[in-house]
């Protein structure tokens, strides 16, 4: 089965429903199926073996992905913010490909590797007036990879996670009801269109028929003002995104938010205090905490609406400390936590996350990450509670052993962010003759706040945890590195702290 089938079940039975807007243009969804059909076209003339969009969300990233599906061709979504270094390896690894987006950067970092190039604008225009040659066209049965992206490299080099159209129609068959959206709902399109949230918000909103809107740049003011035009009911922002609005709604930016009823987020830690505010700022939506991974096809895990009022109304510690949780599993997947020799281990132990379910491919281009049973290790360490919520503690590979003894980053920065000057924390493994690795901290203060002694804050981790966790490096920085998508590159502290 295709993934395009979303795309057509939803044009045959709402077809001149508006399914999105992007800079002012309206398109039903009758239209965005005949422009993926002429894409189809395209990349049959192109002879291209990967679709790569270098752009900005538009509508060519719906076009491009139905588009490439029909044609039996992964879709590949680039990151145009990487250095020019980087996007050319990236290139050359998918030539040759049907590229849209940055002809003139793509004509100068990788000219002679043989791609067909064309703008956003031109391969709209094209799609649009190509018709099928054949009303009995055959299109691509939907056996093989229907997205190949390349993941963030926040530890390492990016390699090439495959997900198949049976996992992305796994993800979306078994978590959205088609046609469940009422004319009116309208979800509003943020994150880049080489992250797997991007993909799975179109997919989602058009098997539900729920209108897309899409901010190509992200401002929390552009954010506030298209809520308000659009009357926008649904959204996923990640937690960096949803501070910047909180902070522009304290700054004074007035908008109406009385349409937005679910607001959801992921892709990185959410700090307690943003959560705490934007639940006071958006009294009408219900918040979910949504946490999945680009190998699981978006979302395994949701902490809802009722799980946040009622964490939030609490005065039992155990209750309000969900709001730091990520919920629970989804009912079509599995998840377990297990130990470095791969038993699972009993509820409240911390250990990797493992996770099996259809929508779960745990496949790269380079080889297979699943393991016996098909389980994905995610290289997240966390661990479940008693009534089955999932704590994250940190990247599995960012664990500090400090003389044998393993300790988590996520208890140490949490201790950290308790003091009032500190406003961010990144606790990473530095090298150490005595230990093989000890504890080396990045720390932002907050403004207006006199920056704390280097003694006064390893008093404040000794007073709440082992003295073990005592940081023996601190560095005070004008901010912490974090990915588009809010992830914490830990990499480049280690390597600040070792400098």
């Amino acid at each position: 089965m295709n993934i395009s089938l979303l795309l057509e079940m939803a044009a045959e039975a709402a077809g001149d429903r508006v399914g999105l807007v992007c800079d002012g243009k309206r398109w039903t969804y009758a239209e965005l199926l005949a422009a993926a059909r002429g894409a189809f076209e395209l990349i049959e003339q192109s002879r291209a073996q990967y679709v790569a969009l270098l752009d900005e969300s538009s509508e060519a990233s719906v076009i491009a992905l139905f588009g490439a599906a029909l044609a039996g061709v992964p879709y590949c979504p680039l990151n145009y913010r990487l250095a020019d270094e980087d996007l050319a390896a990236l290139l050359d690894r998918i030539a040759p490909a049907l590229v849209i987006g940055d002809e003139d950067r793509v004509a100068r970092i990788a000219g002679d590797q043989g791609h067909t190039v064309l703008t956003r604008a031109d391969f709209a225009m094209k799609a649009q007036e190509l018709v099928p040659g054949d009303e009995d066209r055959a299109y691509d049965p939907g056996e093989g990879i229907a997205v190949q992206l390349f993941t963030s490299g926040t530890t390492a080099a990016p390699k090439a996670a495959i997900l198949r159209h049976s996992n992305l129609l796994g993800y979306i068959l078994g978590t959205v009801e088609f046609a469940s959206a009422e004319e009116e709902s309208a979800a509003l399109v943020v994150v880049p269109p080489y992250h797997i949230a991007g993909i799975s918000a179109l997919m989602s909103s058009i098997y539900a028929n729920r209108r897309i809107v899409m901010l190509p740049a992200f401002t929390p003011e552009a954010w506030l003002a298209l809520v308000e035009s659009e009357k926008v009911t649904n959204a996923f922002v990640v937690p960096t995104m949803l501070g910047r609005i909180i902070d522009a709604m304290d700054r004074g930016t007035q908008a109406d938010v009385s349409s937005l009823r679910a607001l959801a987020y992921g892709g990185g830690k959410m700090p307690i205090e943003v959560i705490t505010k934007a639940l006071q700022r958006f009294p009408h939506a219900g918040f979910t905490n949504a946490y999945g991974l680009t190998e699981t096809s978006s979302t395994i895990a949701l902490l809802g609406p009722e799980d946040h009022r009622a964490a939030l109304a609490s005065d039992d510690p155990k209750v309000r400390a969900r709001l730091t949780s990520l919920g629970q599993a989804i009912p079509t997947v599995e998840i377990e936590i297990r130990d470095e020799d791969g038993r699972v281990l009993p509820t409240g132990e911390a250990g990797e996350i493992f996770v099996r379910g259809d929508q779960v491919s745990g496949e790269y281009k380079e080889k297979s990450a699943l393991v016996e049973g098909g389980w994905f290790p995610t290289r997240d360490a966390g661990f479940i509670d008693e009534d089955g919520y999932i704590f994250l503690s940190g990247r599995a590979d960012d664990v500090i052993v400090r003389g044998g003894e393993n300790m988590s980053p996520g208890e140490i920065e949490d201790v950290l962010l308790t003091h009032p000057a500190i406003a961010d924390a990144c606790a990473c493994a530095v090298p150490s003759v005595e230990w093989g690795e000890a504890v080396g901290v990045a720390l932002v203060t907050r403004d207006g706040h006199e920056t704390p002694s280097e003694q006064e804050l390893k008093e404040l981790v000794r007073a709440r945890l082992r003295s073990s966790r005592v940081p023996e490096r601190v560095a005070f920085v004008g901010e912490l590195p974090y990915n588009e998508m809010g992830k914490l590159l830990r990499r480049e502290v280690k390597k600040l702290l070792a400098d």
